[in-house]
């Protein structure tokens, strides 16, 4: 065994040595225990960054651990190489997004082997090679026959700086998530999925995943949105159309003043058509289109809208009632419509007040009536029906459900639930991306392809065009073809491709059998590896990825293609790598290499001036508070850089970044082979102590307990709670007890419990820092790879103090410890602590006024 501990050369040793043996392959032989342990995949991007090492890192962990406990694991890893985050990258690089994605991956790859993270790569996938998406255009065709495909012309968030529509999460503060530009809405056809079918199932099912954190399922629980009410039918005025309502406050329909439609409402237009308020509405309308139009963002603006010069009838009132297209009501919400009710609506109230429009009271307070005229603001609480017709004197609550029944009788309305979740449109109008598998024919209009015809084929030597528009339309060779059904040869393919996350809502059972060819995954494969067991990344994925996978697993299992319904049993949400930020007054934000540390003071390398140190922030390259983890691995290797990022704090809290935690981590490592080293001699020809801890005395028996103790701590660490840092610090504690008995006495246990305690630290640290774990297996004698050896078990007994210690006072200071049987009543700890040496030293001639023992502590005498 080497005397100084070198990380270059042992992780290159082992690093080699696992790819020779095939040591991460798995295969699907029947096993009772299987464990499918996924990371989510990356964005080939061009380089790691340290949220990707700490994600990875604490699954490896996981994985790791639960193989040496006897299961079968899957760990897989691959790329989520589609979507536009690719494609403006290669962009700005001035190189073709299938060059840039390729590079990319492979120096990735390199770059995850060096971390030796335990990934089976023969099971690696790649979404924007056709043996993947392939079938995810057969399964596109599927759900178009089924009806869970299909297309429609609808207002988009669109994007003109990256030529293409944007989901409503990818909009943030009406700017673009990418390129930060303003988006606006647009009306285009697009291709929608229809998870609006399984709104009510995986909302039920929120509460069933018990494994998942509390605030994800919340999250996803709010973004589906399920509301209770009533829908309500206003005939349009003159005109041959109705206004269908959605309001869960249908006992304020007799108090409904005026009508609301989205600006995106397919009525504004025509209500407005030909009447004097027609221009005022365009203008509205295109105004509107540039204002982010999240939920969120509605409620910081100021109410604002314009009437279209139509009117509609309150079906309960007969009340005329102008219609407006107001800023405030969203197509995202019920139907797109509002029954505005000011008395009892505070938007609404708002909206009246500015533009002079009548208040009508329907809910009494029970402590005073109402003025329309005196209102400061709407009373949307409790009370009793007025100026509701027969439902005068009712408590408003029990009347939501007669009114429900009331306009069902009279067939303009009926109860109904609506959802805040809408249909997932995946046209994007960009070139990288799987092909939408659709014809348009001029005679048969639009049609599936041809399954045979599958793959449609991106052309990965399409030249790109400015401002990031899709070449696809201008390529004859792709667009050009055949009917599938009547045959004629001026038909075209669809030019849209599907969004990203098409692509990462099945590929987790893709891995379980990634190189299958007769479909997207050999069932009896994912029968067995499915579900996912524990899945670990971000928390910005809660809503958009996870809530998608969970759909396609129900589209997947309601084809008879998968038994489970949910995907990921438990979930863990990391939190994110944050550093301080430092910046020059006349450079900005500086990366840390570009800092000189002085005595005193940091300065800017570029100009001297003296630098601001801000806050800590998560890691990004826009505030270039990040370290490149290749100056880790360079300079203290893959596994203090897995020790730092497990160690500096728990996997859900956010992870500070500290240069000195790093060295501190490399320290302990170094200790550690200065221990082995150490007693390498002693327990070389020997095997770990395995009797009863009766059979042991003084340190040697501490030392065997100690051991155990740590082994039930690191295990309970792993097991239930992901707390690596505690676990970590369990193993640091016991390294230290080891290093305090330099002076052990000679006894002939004495080399099995200290071979023992050794081998125990070795195993418990496998998983953490495994290269240089399997080095130190190897100095101990063993053959064969540590991640082989079985987690270590404890022994119940051996966890239980058999001795307690005592801390002896004299007058309330400290001047003895001593330590005696667990069991030992008061009369023994006092006559013990009374012939202590140093107890008796303290005491002399003076007389004891009394002795008090507090029952298994101290003992306090008073003299």
């Amino acid at each position: 065994m080497e005397e100084k501990y070198n990380p270059e050369v042992i992780e290159s040793k082992w690093q080699t040595n696992w790819d020779k043996s095939g040591l991460f392959k798995v295969s699907e032989y029947p096993r009772e225990k299987k464990y499918y342990l996924l990371e989510m995949f990356p964005y080939p991007s061009g380089k790691i960054h340290m949220g990707h090492v700490r994600n990875y890192t604490i699954g490896d962990v996981v994985a790791r651990y639960k193989r040496m406990q006897g299961f079968n694991v899957l760990h897989p890893m691959g790329w989520d190489a589609f979507g536009m985050p690719a494609e403006n990258a290669a962009i700005a690089n001035k190189t073709h997004p299938a060059a840039w994605t390729y590079e990319n991956i492979d120096y990735m790859r390199k770059q995850l082997k060096r971390m030796g993270f335990s990934y089976d790569w023969d099971r690696e996938i790649t979404t924007c090679k056709p043996e993947y998406y392939r079938w995810e255009q057969w399964l596109f065709l599927k759900m178009y026959e089924k009806g869970d495909a299909y297309r429609k012309e609808s207002f988009v968030n669109w994007c003109d700086s990256c030529q293409t529509v944007l989901a409503n999460e990818q909009v943030e503060a009406g700017m673009c998530w990418r390129c930060g530009k303003q988006v606006r809405q647009k009306k285009l056809w697009q291709w929608f999925f229809r998870i609006t079918d399984y709104a009510e199932d995986l909302l039920l099912h929120c509460d069933m995943l018990a494994g998942w954190p509390e605030k994800v399922t919340l999250m996803q629980k709010n973004w589906i949105g399920k509301s209770t009410g009533a829908q309500i039918r206003f005939p349009v005025e003159n005109m041959d159309e109705v206004i269908p309502v959605f309001t869960t406050r249908q006992d304020t329909v007799f108090g409904a003043t005026f009508m609301c439609l989205a600006p995106e409402h397919p009525l504004v237009i025509k209500l407005s058509k030909g009447t004097d308020q027609e221009k005022n509405v365009l203008e509205f309308i295109e105004k509107i289109s540039l204002q982010d139009r999240s939920v969120k963002a509605m409620e910081g603006y100021e109410k604002e809208g314009v009437f279209t010069g139509a009117w509609c009838i309150n079906p309960l009132t007969g009340r005329r009632m102008p219609v407006y297209t107001a800023n405030f009501a969203l197509m995202e919400y019920g139907t797109g419509a509002v029954m505005s009710v000011p008395a009892h609506d505070q938007r609404d109230f708002d909206f009246a007040k500015k533009y002079g429009l009548d208040i009508v009271i329907v809910v009494k307070p029970p402590e005073c009536d109402l003025d329309p005229a005196l209102m400061a603001e709407a009373y949307a609480g409790e009370g009793t029906m007025v100026n509701s017709g027969q439902f005068n004197g009712i408590n408003n609550k029990k009347a939501l459900d007669e009114i429900a029944s009331f306009l069902e009788q009279k067939g303009i309305g009926e109860k109904t639930v609506s959802f805040r979740l809408r249909d997932w449109g995946i046209s994007r109008q960009r070139y990288w991306g799987a092909p939408i598998p659709m014809v348009h024919c001029k005679s048969c209009g639009i049609v599936p392809a041809d399954e045979k015809d599958i793959p449609i084929l991106l052309p990965e030597d399409a030249g790109l065009l400015e401002g990031g528009q899709s070449p696809l339309s201008f390529l004859d060779y792709f667009t050009k073809t055949k009917c599938p059904k009547c045959g004629r040869d001026d038909a075209a393919r669809e030019t849209d491709t599907m969004d990203t996350f098409v692509e990462s809502s099945w590929y987790f059972e893709r891995y379980c059998s990634p190189d299958y060819t007769k479909g997207l995954f050999d069932k009896t494969a994912v029968d067995y590896w499915m579900p996912v067991d524990q899945y670990i990344g971000g928390v910005e994925h809660a809503i958009l990825h996870l809530l998608y996978s969970r759909y396609f697993t129900r589209v997947l299992k309601d084809l008879g293609l998968v038994e489970c319904k949910e995907p990921f049993t438990r979930l863990l949400t990391q939190g994110m790598v944050c550093k301080e930020t430092v910046s020059c007054p006349d450079h900005g934000y500086l990366f840390p290499q570009e800092v000189i540390e002085e005595t005193e003071k940091r300065t800017c390398s570029k100009c001297g001036h003296e630098v601001v140190v801000g806050r800590v922030e998560k890691m990004s390259k826009s505030k270039k508070n990040v370290i490149d983890p290749n100056l880790l691995l360079e300079r203290y290797g893959a596994d203090t850089t897995r020790l730092f990022c497990l160690f500096a704090a728990p996997p859900e809290r956010d992870l500070e970044w500290s240069e000195q935690g790093v060295e501190g981590g490399y320290r302990f490592l170094t200790r550690v082979w200065r221990l082995v080293n150490t007693w390498i001699d002693v327990i070389g020809n020997t095997v770990p102590f395995d009797g009863e801890p009766e059979l042991l005395e003084g340190d040697l028996r501490e030392l065997y307990r100690k051991t155990h103790q740590t082994i039930s701590k690191v295990t309970n660490d792993i097991e239930n709670r992901f707390h690596f840092n505690t676990a970590i610090s369990a193993v640091m504690e016991l390294v230290n007890i080891i290093y305090a008995m330099d002076n052990i006495e000679d006894a002939p246990e004495k080399p099995g419990v200290i071979r023992f305690a050794v081998e125990s630290i070795i195993l418990l640290l496998s998983p953490i820092v495994p290269h240089f774990s399997e080095e130190l297996w190897e100095a101990i004698g063993y053959k064969t790879s540590v991640l082989l050896s079985p987690w270590p078990v404890y022994r119940k007994e051996a966890l239980v103090n058999d001795e307690m210690l005592i801390v002896v006072q004299v007058n309330g200071k400290l001047r003895g410890k001593f330590n005696i049987s667990s069991d030992a009543n008061d009369d023994a700890i006092k006559e013990r602590a009374l012939s202590d040496e140093n107890a008796i030293k303290f005491i002399g001639n003076k007389q004891i006024k009394k002795v008090i023992v507090v029952k298994k502590k101290l003992v306090n005498i008073v003299i």
